[in-house]
């Protein structure tokens, strides 16, 4: 393997909250770049040494070049087109993780970047220590259990949260009644996802309009309603599979499936494998 690069992917289960994916860690050769490219989830890299440049878009359809160096990094949004590179003297060194979840957007506000804002700059040096020692905690010890791993990805978090600064409290303010719409639909679906609930019966509890209340999902979560509601689910059954000695029937009943041929196929889109496949990696004995 390389020695200038660590990677790994997160075996561990999903999260609601913070979901990982896969992390890493690189010394860039000169000029070495990435891009242009798209990512489907959260993607952030903290430069620990060097510089380098980020090409990003933004909400007004601009495209802009940034420069990076030490204490200093970057996210890139799902869907957003970005290209990186290093610069061609001192090429940068970074660690990145890649993440998604409702708490996503609320942490990365929390740190002052977002879409258009996609540089993370440290304003308390001194945590930069603390930030770097977090990240690579993941890279250097992929075998720890997964709730190390993402006690780690939240210090992480929190160190950022704690040395950058959050985006204007304007622009917070304002989505404060979004949010508060958005915690709302969460909380229904929290407390009755073993009923036969649709998207419609959620959009009704908010009273707001089916089409708005989604849109308003999607922007704060990156999440579709409906497929929030299935994701909370086998996130559900997936707690049942590992801790509990119930029949697949039985915990698919528990989620809102009759059906168990129906959640059998859904927990395979979310997970991958079969009901009774994951139980045999993972139930506890």
């Amino acid at each position: 393997m390389d020695k200038r690069v660590k990677f790994d992917v997160f075996q561990g289960g999903k999260n609601i909250d913070i979901t990982m994916f896969q992390y890493g860690w690189e010394q860039c050769l000169p000029m070495h770049s990435y891009g242009p490219a798209k990512r489907n989830h959260y993607l952030f890299h903290y430069v620990l040494s060097g510089k380098g440049f980020l090409s990003s878009n933004n909400t007004a359809g601009e495209t802009k070049l940034y420069k990076l160096e030490a204490c200093q990094g970057f996210l890139i949004c799902p869907g957003q087109v970005n290209t990186y590179y290093a610069d061609d003297k001192k090429p940068w060194e970074y660690a990145w993780v890649e993440f998604d979840g409702l708490k996503a957007v609320e942490f990365m506000r929390q740190s002052g970047v977002d879409f258009d804002h996609p540089v993370y700059r440290l304003k308390k040096r001194e945590l930069h220590v603390y930030i770097k020692s977090e990240i690579m905690q993941l890279v250097d010890n992929p075998y720890n259990s997964d709730v190390n791993q993402i006690g780690h990805l939240y210090l992480f978090f929190d160190g950022l949260i704690r040395g950058g600064g959050a985006i204007a409290k304007g622009s917070q303010s304002s989505g404060k009644l979004r949010d508060a719409y958005v915690r709302e639909a969460i909380s229904f679906i929290e407390q009755n996802y073993g009923d036969d609930i649709t998207v419609e019966d959620i959009a009704d509890y908010c009273s707001l309009n089916r089409n708005y209340l989604g849109k308003l999902f999607k922007e704060n979560t990156n999440q579709t309603l409906q497929h929030f509601l299935i994701y909370y689910r086998m996130t559900k059954a997936s707690e049942y599979l590992k801790y509990s000695d119930m029949t697949v029937g039985e915990i698919g009943k528990m989620c809102g499936y009759q059906n168990q041929l129906h959640f059998s196929r859904a927990f395979k889109n979310i997970y991958g494998v079969s009901p009774n496949h994951w139980r045999e990696k993972n139930k506890l004995v």
